[in-house]
């Protein structure tokens, strides 16, 4: 199985292992990664699970959902990568994938 790469706002680093089919959001919040609250429980209703894809992986993870664009509209460091991790499903093809977490989350 391969890995995703969450980088937190001050560079710390935490490797989590794909688990595939699961929520981007769902594998950091089983591997203990600080930063998604994750306050909806993953139904994309809060955007507290908030990250910036690197722009090489925008493709693997597919286009967001105007649900998806609406939340992230509210969101005090949204980019032009930002994602909700509650709406990307993890596959191996993403192994090594990083995912930036904002310094907050809404």
């Amino acid at each position: 199985m391969g890995n995703i790469i969450f980088i937190e706002h001050d560079g710390s680093r935490h490797e989590a292992q794909i688990e595939e089919g699961a929520t981007l959001m769902q594998t950091a919040m089983d591997n203990g990664v600080p930063g998604i609250d994750a306050d909806c429980g993953g139904s994309c209703a809060c955007g507290t699970c908030h990250v910036i894809v690197d722009k090489k992986w925008l493709e693997s993870v597919g286009d967001a959902s105007n649900t998806e664009l609406q939340m992230l509209d509210m969101a005090p460091e949204k980019s032009e990568t930002s994602r909700l991790s509650c709406q990307i499903t993890t596959t191996e093809a993403m192994d090594g994938m990083e995912v930036h977490l904002p310094e907050f989350q809404m």
